[in-house]
């Protein structure tokens, strides 16, 4: 209950305005039973994040189910919907820095890993089975380019610049860095 309501409070006012104490209010608890049971605010957000990253895998396994041919495409699409769609959430994904102190429990490290390794699984197959050792860094990689070109969108830069297509532009990209890696043309 606490994080389906820190979720829908973070979608109503992001990350710099978002408030611990607030969620606990609407929900009728108080603030140290939200600290009691998640221990720290880094923890809640932790969770309320997960929780953004599990939304977005079912939206991008469902893209994926509708798409036709040009999966590629279909990735970097989804991203920027996503992204776009849900903007306070995406935005608290990358807002939020854990203290050095504090790492990630491994069953929320497995949810939020869940959509990197859809991305792997389309990039492995559109690859020559002897660059699969390379799979997961290119698909860091990949990610961390679109991720730039939709940072750019999201904040109006690339409006500013006068970039009207951002996410074909971001598409390009991909397709270049996939034919240099061994994938030939991947769809146009």
């Amino acid at each position: 209950m606490l994080v389906v309501e820190g979720h829908r409070h973070m979608a109503e006012v992001g990350f710099a305005r978002f408030s611990a104490r607030e969620v606990a209010k609407r929900i009728g608890y108080s603030i140290g039973t939200l600290y009691n049971v998640f221990g720290s605010y880094d923890r809640f957000i932790l969770a309320i994040n997960t929780r953004t990253f599990q939304l977005w895998t079912a939206d991008l396994r469902a893209a994926l189910a509708a798409a036709g041919d040009d999966r590629i495409r279909c990735l970097v699409e989804s991203y920027f919907a996503f992204a776009r769609g849900h903007r306070n959430l995406w935005l608290a994904i990358y807002d939020h820095h854990l203290p050095p102190d504090l790492s990630l429990p491994e069953d929320q490290d497995r949810l939020r890993g869940e959509l990197t390794r859809i991305v792997m699984e389309e990039i492995a197959a559109v690859l020559p089975t002897a660059t699969a050792a390379q799979v997961p860094s290119l698909a860091r990689s990949l990610v961390a380019t679109v991720h730039g070109h939709c940072t750019f969108d999201i904040a109006g830069s690339f409006a500013l610049m006068g970039e009207t297509e951002p996410v074909e532009m971001a598409l390009a990209r991909v397709r270049e860095s996939l034919a240099a890696a061994g994938g030939g043309t991947v769809h146009d």
